[in-house]
Order: C-alpha cells, then structure tokens, then sequence
C-alpha cells in the first residue's frame, strides 16, 4: 500500500475554477475513472475523475473552492501494483515547489517576506510571471510590461496585477466608470432577492468586460427567406426536419470568408489583426441557467444534416449541463438566435475577444414589391443584425457584410452548390 495525492488534470484554458460538489469523503472507495469533484466553469460543468482507485485518507478541497490544474483533490491509499506506476508525491511536490532559478550553494536559504519585495521588478522591464498569472492578466485585460513585479527576482505575481487593476479604477473618472449607488429598495414596497445562477456569475463579468471594453456598432438588415423557407418546408415533407439555423451557419461562413475581419481578432498589442483560417460557429444556447455558447467547429466542413445533428447534440447538453471544456472554447464568430422567441431587431453583446456577432430575430410576412407582377406580394423576410468591433471593422464593410450575407440567405443556392 502507498499513499497518492490526486490532483486536478489538465482542463482546458483554465484556472480558478470554482467546486460546486465533492463526490469522495474520507474512508470511500473509489475505482479508477470515478468522479471526485465537479466543476463550473465559463458556462461549463465537468467532472473531474479519479486517475486511479484506492481508499481516500484526507479530501483536499471544498465545496466553493476555487482549483486549478495540478493542485491537490486527495490523499489515497493506493494499490500495490497502482503505486509502482504513479509518480511519488512528495517527489513531485518538492519538484514543483523549486523556484524558478534554483539557488546556489551561496544563495540565502528562504526568500525575503512579501512585504518586502526582492530586486522589484520595474514597470517595463523583461516580464517575468507564471503562466497562471499571465492568464489572469490576459482575463483583465492587464497589460504585464506595465506592472511592476514584486516577487522573488522581481517576477510579478497576481497580486501585482491585482494592485495594478485596483490603482487603475481609482486612477479617476478617465479609469472607472461611476458607481450605481446603494438603494435600500424595501422602504419603496415588498422585495424579493434570487441568487444569481452559477452561469450568470461567471458569464457577468465576461459580458461586461466585452461592453466596455470593445466599441460595438450594430448594422441592423433583413433577408428575404421566401425560397428558403420553402425549400425547408419540402425537406420536411421528405422526412428531413432542418431549423434555418442550419442554413444560416454555411450563409454566415461563405460571408465570414469573404469578409475575413468579421473572422479576426483583435492583437493585446492593438496594432494587429489576427484573421482565422478556420470557421468555428458559437451559438448562443438558452437553459433553465442561463445561457451558455457551445461552439460548432469546422463547421466550415459540415453538411446541413451534421449542423443539424451537431446542433442538436451541443444543445441538448447545454440544457443538460454537461457541456466538457473543450465545447466552448474555439470559437471565432457566434450567432445568438432569439427567432423562436419573438423580436424585429436586438443588440447583440460580442463574445470577446471575437471581433463581431451575428443577431437572428423572428421571421415575418411583408409586403414586397414585384416589378414583375406590378403589385405587392407577401413575402416571408428574416430581421438579423451584426455587431462588430469598431477597432476592427468600419461602417461600410459592416454595411457590406450583411447586404452581402442578406444576399447569401435569399439564395441559398449560392450556399448549397
């Protein structure tokens, strides 16, 4: 028998997820393979399994902790034949405790207290920082080669960012956006407070730093879908059940391909484009959580059945949270579809660092006017509106972009062939 630490595998892009349920408790036994704890995170759920089965000794974690790859979930008491193959953890933990420049033989022992930072890193110099703290700044929007490090050997630690987050907002009106102030709204009648859901927590702050943080513009257009719409009533008739969303998806990808700035994104640096030769579609999915945006990929090579059963499956599991990290991260352009609710037009919110979103509001029967025939004819037209990141994308390819993709979806045999 020996005893093995689990920890948290590689889960993606991500870190600080937060524990939402602890499945083990001290004297369980588990196999390999069982779920220990699960986690939430970026409008995902995922359970996080056992690498090996044994008797649990000690449970690391909690309930509304927050963890990342490789911290600790358990002590096990493993088998034998386990044992052998697992890397020892008092091995690997010394490993990772080792600074990044170990020190010589002539170097202090321990490094000087917090409070009193070594060799402090000024802003500007040569960044040194560990992946967790460059991918928190890249969260926030920060910036490293402006922080300044106080760690050991001048490297910069989150807090530094933090800090550096914090004197920014209090830097003055320029920096922060006023305050809504504090209402006691109970003296005005009867209230009631709801907790916001665990995916409404998480997509907030993402949403918001999108708002403010990209200069949106919406070009607002319509379609014509009279033929398309007949050609989905006789799929149906023919046993093939089809949204217009699957026809929709090639329509914006030969548009995205035409237009590949609608396809890009902004550099951190802000002096660069980054176009994407590939073609993976977020689609904006409503459940009992709020919503979440699976992402469709290489949808670019997909046929309209296989969007459809795509769709199907990538919805179904949203609805279900059981979303894995690796279906919502990828995307390069989303699409967010309020037509089976109701609207003639809405401002879409772009899903950063995307560089545009494209909005699908309710079709409806308008009068058009038939050079032909020399009267009015009813046809069916589709409200769609494009937001874009003004950095990006001007008015007239914004404007270009949806008359051209307007065009696509009035005749969709241009799509199809």
């Amino acid at each position: 028998m020996a005893k093995i630490t689990l920890e948290v595998p590689d889960i993606g892009d991500f870190t600080d997820v937060p524990v939402i349920d602890v499945y083990i408790q001290q004297g369980d036994e588990i196999s390999a393979d069982d779920p220990l704890i699960s986690l939430e995170s970026a409008k995902a759920v995922m359970d996080v399994p056992a690498s090996q089965g044994g008797t649990v000794l000690e449970v690391l974690v909690k309930e509304g902790d927050t963890v990342s790859q490789g911290d600790k979930i358990a002590v096990i008491e493993a088998q034998e034949q386990q044992a052998e193959t697992a890397q020892q953890p008092e091995e690997k933990a010394q490993e990772e405790e080792e600074p990044e420049t170990s020190p010589g033989p002539e170097a202090p022992e321990e490094p000087k207290p917090r409070e009193v930072p070594v060799n402090r890193q000024p802003a500007g110099s040569v960044m040194h920082a560990s992946p967790s703290t460059r991918q928190f700044a890249r969260r926030v929007g920060v910036d490293l080669s402006k922080v300044a490090g106080t760690g050991v050997k001048g490297r910069i630690l989150t807090e530094d960012v933090e800090q550096y987050v914090k004197q920014t907002m209090e830097a003055g009106p320029a920096a922060a956006l006023p305050q809504v102030p504090e209402i006691d709204f109970s003296q005005f009648g009867e209230i009631e407070q709801q907790e916001l859901t665990r995916i409404q927590k998480i997509s907030g702050p993402h949403i918001h730093r999108s708002w403010n943080g990209i200069p949106h513009v919406t070009h607002y257009e319509q379609a014509d879908v009279t033929e398309l719409e007949s050609f989905r009533r006789k799929l149906k008739e023919q046993g093939e059940k089809h949204s217009i969303l699957s026809f929709v998806i090639p329509a914006v990808i030969r548009a995205l391909k035409e237009y590949p700035e609608f396809n890009s994104s902004l550099h951190r640096s802000g002096e660069r484009i980054i176009k994407k030769r590939y073609w993976n579609i977020g689609i904006a999915v409503d459940t009992p959580q709020g919503l979440v945006v699976p992402v469709l990929k290489h949808a670019d090579r997909l046929s309209i059945g296989e969007i459809t059963r795509q769709l199907g499956e990538l919805s179904g599991r949203a609805r279900e949270g059981k979303l894995k990290p690796d279906d919502i991260q990828g995307g390069s352009f989303s699409i967010s579809s309020l037509g089976g609710i109701g609207g003639i037009g809405f401002t879409p919110i772009i899903n950063a660092p995307e560089a545009a979103i494209l909005g699908l509001s309710k079709i409806e029967i308008q009068p058009k006017w038939d050079e032909e025939k020399q009267n009015f004819v009813p046809r069916k037209v589709l409200p769609f509106s494009i937001s874009y990141d003004h950095r990006i994308i001007d008015g007239a390819m914004g404007a270009r972009f949806a008359a051209y993709l307007s065009m696509l979806l009035g005749d969709i045999r241009r799509v199809m062939l």
